[in-house]
């Protein structure tokens, strides 16, 4: 379950707090987040929320990113000083004793790879965090984090965030797919649904509280300028065909894919919550003929 966008910026802490809740009670275990999102006020919601529901520490697991962590040049990037302070705050807000992932949230090019992969490895060692991952990184650059990690004896990357869904599949299918087989590492996808153009709600335009009208992310609003929705409604269609949301289907259509570890859901409801989750009920009702003809 993730909090971008929709902590602090459209769940307040009551609201976040009974969707965590409902998704744990239906044995959701991976909570999501990270330093940037909502400057470090999505943290700090994540961690209030999780000390009154007063869940014991062995049955959930909790991840942070660190890249965008302020303006000023010791609070951006994947220096080892700003990974180490970015660890340090993030348990701070989020009130753990350690991370069970921690992930560069993108490839720092001011900054050499072997740098980084020490500053992580240091942090494993120090029991800070359990592993540590990339997120968006290119193959080229996860295939010289593992060189140097064998080169230097250090702590392999564990898993990659990359964004993944039925209208964004290249990077997971094309370019990792020689990772996948040669490192077995895991896959956390992010906007399953594209933001939620996949369920079919903006197909007519963009309701004033939707995430595309949060300040701070109007980049995401530039993407539906590229969007086609001619696809859009065909998994409509085909949805509709099956006696399902579009929101389900395209949920279904990740978990097909084998490397895919876990689908991040960015739900900003019970609702919707609810709906998500069904799709792991009806997932062997869809035949697999059906997925790859999408």
């Amino acid at each position: 379950f993730g909090s971008w966008v929709t902590f602090v910026y459209q769940l307040d802490e009551s609201s976040a707090s009974k969707c965590m809740d409902y998704a744990y009670n239906e044995g959701v275990n991976f909570f999501d987040n990270a330093e940037a999102y909502a400057n470090g006020k999505s943290e700090k919601l994540m961690g209030n929320i999780i000390k009154k529901l007063k869940w014991t520490r062995d049955t959930y697991i909790i991840s942070s990113k660190v890249f965008w962590g302020g303006e000023k040049p010791t609070q951006r990037g994947l220096c080892k000083k700003h990974i180490n302070d970015a660890c340090n705050a993030a348990l701070q807000r989020m009130k753990v004793d350690y991370l069970d992932l921690f992930y560069c949230h993108r490839p720092d090019p001011d900054t050499p790879i072997l740098e980084t992969v020490y500053a992580m490895n240091d942090l494993i060692t120090q029991g800070k965090i359990i592993y540590w991952g990339t997120s968006e990184w290119s193959a080229k650059e996860i295939e010289e984090a593992f060189k140097l990690c064998n080169d230097y004896n250090l702590r392999y990357p564990t898993m990659e965030q990359p964004q993944y869904n039925i209208l964004h599949r290249d990077r997971m299918e094309k370019e990792y797919k020689s990772l996948f087989k040669k490192y077995s590492i895991g896959a956390t996808i992010w906007s399953p649904l594209a933001s939620g153009l996949l369920t079919g709600k903006y197909n007519d335009g963009i309701p004033s509280q939707s995430r595309f009208n949060v300040k701070g992310y109007e980049w995401l609003s530039e993407e539906i300028n590229n969007t086609d929705f001619k696809k859009i409604k065909e998994v409509g269609k085909i949805a509709k065909s099956l006696n399902i949301t579009q929101a389900q289907l395209a949920i279904i259509w990740c978990l097909n894919n084998k490397n895919v570890s876990s689908v991040i859901l960015g739900a900003s409801s019970i609702g919707q919550l609810k709906e998500n989750l069904e799709s792991i009920n009806i997932y062997e009702n869809v035949d697999l003929k059906i997925i790859n003809n999408i």
